[in-house]
């Protein structure tokens, strides 16, 4: 049980020893750094310009900063254990606005969808960059984060897991286009010998894993799924499964992880969100491209928040918007812009195609590895 709530939160690799086994041995990059440059831009725009037209989104600007008052800034989990970068800003003022510097959008978005006049299916994008400072930096986690952060508004009616399925399988259909896209402008990426992105994903609830691995903690589970599905999205992380524990920590206050549902087979569950999660043929590891989900409603908020302990939350903007009808009913998510490079370009380390801070062990351990990281 101890390794089991251990797992909830992280990366799950907490050494660098661990790294240094977990890392390819004889790695050589298909493409040099500035080929990479060139394709991973060209995956970019693809994905930017398809993502859009699937989901009917408009790109709009993001903040990087927000005002800690506002409480529209992502806590990525409902434990407490990931603080944002704060710092008081505002020269010459009386009192110094409190702001952080986002870990993601997630909150704002869902305000911008009134403030951009989005209409019923009508959603936004964004090029988000943030800053997780409570990370243990390894080969796919970093302290800089990019995202596209959407959002798009919806029906009550459409708060449904179909609904969530058919949402799933447009942004699968762009990443996956945008990978066969990529190795056709750039061939080289043919030539390392790896599999064929999936062309489609397998849908398993959070319930139904623990079911076939009842005994391992969440990332070995996934671990297992994939090596069987490369490509799945399990539904239902944050509701408390039979073990008593959710398959993953996740926030309180924007993906509903509350709502009884229905499996095919009749059995009750509970959750309209998820997570897409790929088999790395590179790193042979599993390997998270996004998470989304339907959003809370008020009442789904009020309970959310109950359970995680954070009812005097309920009294920030964003969740009397929400309680007040607002800002409208919608769905949305983050897809890990360099999580995604890293996959489509096949590529060992996050730091091939993102330029962040990295330790002196980790780089050290890259470069016997024949893995290039960018400083």
């Amino acid at each position: 049980m101890a390794d089991k709530r251990a797992d909830l939160a992280g990366p799950g690799i907490g050494t660098y020893e661990e790294v240094a086994r977990v890392l390819p041995q004889d790695y050589s990059s298909l493409l040099t750094p500035m080929e990479t440059m060139k394709a991973l831009y060209a995956v970019k725009a693809y994905i930017e310009e398809n993502l859009c037209r699937e989901l009917n989104l408009q790109m709009v600007q993001v903040p990087l900063i927000v005002d800690r008052e506002s409480g529209v800034n992502d806590m990525l989990d409902r434990d407490g254990s990931r603080t944002p970068v704060e710092f008081p800003c505002g020269l010459g003022l009386e009192e110094p606005i409190h702001a952080q510097i986002v870990q993601a959008a997630t909150k704002w978005k869902r305000m911008a969808l009134t403030e951009f006049g989005c209409g019923l299916g009508e959603g936004i994008c964004t090029d988000m960059r943030a800053v997780r400072k409570d990370y243990f930096l390894d080969h796919d986690h970093s302290a800089y984060v990019d995202q596209w952060d959407w959002e798009r508004v919806m029906s009550p009616e459409d708060r449904t897991l179909d609904f969530l399925k058919d949402t799933v399988r447009r942004i699968w259909k762009v990443i996956r286009g945008a990978g066969v896209f990529a190795r056709e402008q750039f061939p080289k990426l043919a030539e390392g010998g790896y599999p064929d992105f999936p062309e489609e994903l397998t849908f398993l609830h959070a319930e139904d894993l623990l079911d076939i691995y009842p005994d391992l903690p969440r990332k070995q589970r996934e671990t297992k799924i994939l090596q069987k599905y490369p490509a799945v999205f399990i539904i239902g992380i944050g509701w408390p499964l039979k073990d008593g524990y959710p398959h993953e920590m996740r926030a309180a206050d924007y993906d509903d992880w509350i709502t009884e549902t229905v499996s095919e087979d009749g059995r009750p569950m509970h959750g309209l969100n998820g997570d897409i999660l790929v088999w790395n043929p590179v790193t042979k590891r599993r390997h998270e491209l996004t998470s989304m989900g339907i959003r809370v409603t008020k009442e789904t908020l009020v309970k959310q928040m109950k359970m995680a302990g954070l009812e005097k939350d309920l009294e920030l903007p964003y969740h009397q918007a929400i309680l007040h009808d607002q800002i409208p009913l919608s769905i949305g998510g983050g897809i890990g812009q360099s999580r995604t490079y890293m996959y489509l370009l096949r590529k060992a380390h996050l730091g091939e195609v993102s330029v962040s801070v990295w330790p002196k062990q980790l780089k050290e351990i890259c470069e016997a590895r024949n893995i290039h990281v960018l400083t």
